[in-house]
């Protein structure tokens, strides 16, 4: 009676928690198994831990090699909890559910709407359903783009190398096997490198910008809109989503084309082509994605500081990217400008945004620096790299992205364990982990009482 009462008091957020950190351990059994390993033997439990941990947060960080490290039972162990992980698992159970005609209840409904970081419960079995479905599509077509490119260099394995990495990188993994040394020998590849940046793009633009996206297009085409209107008819999520994603893409690739032009360790001995391919796949990789195709640690300190900005930054909210999200960034934009204006609202597209989603805002930014800063100053305690390499893990591991310039092959235990913790907090994020914890709910209690307000002096 008391084990089944406490099961019932768990919170949605408490039993999301739950649930990926079971995937994990579920994962880390699995991988530790001697038939997992290409040697034969167990890889360990740490090593084990890790990989799972990053397959399941979407990270891409790896101890063991993909390629060599695992045998074919182990890779799809790893793209199984990186699809599961991507997409959400309650995604995936709600869909098992509804085919096997079992009904959705309330709580269930729950845990999808904070898994999703919906604001409301209404309609999230058609979400659910829309989600594995709108998933499944673009996969597939990634995966026969990807198949038809591997084809003559891998023969009757570029089925499963495509259908891998379109997985990996629709849900912004950045997981590859193509013998450690990532996409670099595509970097010519105009399909590949589209077809991989148009997977990443995807999965972090968020599923509820999807489903806006794909209705009020729909509409445009049966009524005959003109493009402003269409934009205009958009939810002011998706407008933000769509500006933040298109203008990080296009400052970074400028950013890194300009920087890297002449560098001979990245971009320098590159044609043309090369050069704006590898810088826009730069830039959308660092949005948690993963993946590269110029060598991280022969970029410039100024680059590299630039990939930790945009990996802090992230992709946008509902999807399978991490980092504090493009859309938390833009309502911060906004307040900064509405106070530089000396606006008492915060307005955009004849808009205003609440104070609450400011605040929430403002709270997910402060508790990510908190966390990173941590996280930073812990490794540097027990990793001999530099200060850059370290910063540059730490924040690839909380915004779940997967890029390195070397440290992430020279971690200590304890090392591996604190990056796995950042990789886990980071995908769930940082606030439905501190409210998990507390016990309290997502709902605003009611104010009863308001004490008098005070002046302080800030800036």
């Amino acid at each position: 009676m008391i084990k089944r009462k406490l099961v019932i008091d768990l919170k949605p957020t408490q039993i999301l928690v739950l649930g990926f950190l079971l995937l994990i351990i579920f994962g880390t059994l699995l991988l530790n198994l001697p038939f997992a390993s290409a040697s034969g033997s167990s890889v360990g439990f740490i090593d084990a831990l890790f990989t799972a941990t990053s397959a399941v947060c979407v990270t891409g960080l790896v101890v063991l090699d993909t390629f060599s490290a695992w045998t074919m039972f182990g890779k799809v162990v790893i793209i199984t909890l990186i699809q599961i992980g991507g997409i959400g698992f309650m995604t995936i159970t709600t869909t098992l559910f509804i085919l096997l005609g079992k009904k959705i209840g309330l709580k269930e409904r729950l845990i999808i709407q904070e898994a999703l970081n919906q604001y409301t419960i209404s309609g999230m079995v058609r979400l659910s359903r829309n989600i594995i479905l709108g998933t499944f599509i673009i996969e597939g077509l990634g995966a026969i783009f990807l198949t038809f490119n591997f084809l003559p260099e891998y023969g009757s394995d570029a089925v499963f190398m495509g259908i891998f990495h379109s997985i990996s990188a629709f849900c912004n993994a950045g997981f590859d096997i193509i013998d450690g040394s990532s996409l670099t020998p595509y970097i010519s590849n105009v399909v590949v490198n589209i077809t991989v940046m148009s997977l990443i793009i995807f999965g972090g633009l968020g599923f509820t910008v999807w489903l806006d996206l794909l209705q009020t297009t729909k509409e445009r085409l049966k009524y005959k809109w003109r493009s402003i209107t269409w934009f205009r008819k958009l939810s002011l999520h998706t407008k933000i989503v769509l500006v933040m994603t298109t203008g990080l893409i296009l400052i970074g690739a400028i950013f890194f084309f300009l920087l890297e032009y002449s560098n001979p360790g990245t971009l320098g001995d590159l044609s043309i082509k090369e050069k704006i391919l590898g810088s826009f796949f730069q830039s959308v990789t660092t949005r948690t994605a993963g993946f590269n195709t110029i060598p991280q640690e022969n970029m410039s300190f100024a680059s590299q500081f630039m990939t930790i900005m945009m990996m802090f930054i992230g992709g946008s909210p509902g999807g399978t990217a991490g980092g504090v999200k493009t859309v938390t960034m833009g309502v911060i934009f906004l307040a900064v400008v509405s106070v530089v204006r000396a606006k008492d609202d915060v307005e955009v597209y004849g808009r205003r945004i609440s104070w609450d989603i400011i605040k929430r805002a403002l709270a997910v930014v402060v508790i990510s620096i908190t966390l990173v800063f941590l996280v930073t100053m812990s490794l540097t305690l027990t990793e001999s790299g530099s200060f850059i390499e370290i910063l540059f893990e730490a924040v690839s591991a909380f915004a779940t992205v997967g890029l390195t310039v070397g440290a992430t092959a020279k971690l200590t235990v304890i090392g591996k364990l604190i990056i796995s913790v950042a990789m886990f907090i980071g995908r769930l994020g940082p606030v439905t982990i501190a409210v998990a914890i507390t016990m309290r709910s997502n709902k605003k209690a009611k104010v009863m009482v308001k004490y008098p307000e005070e002046k302080v002096m800030v800036g």
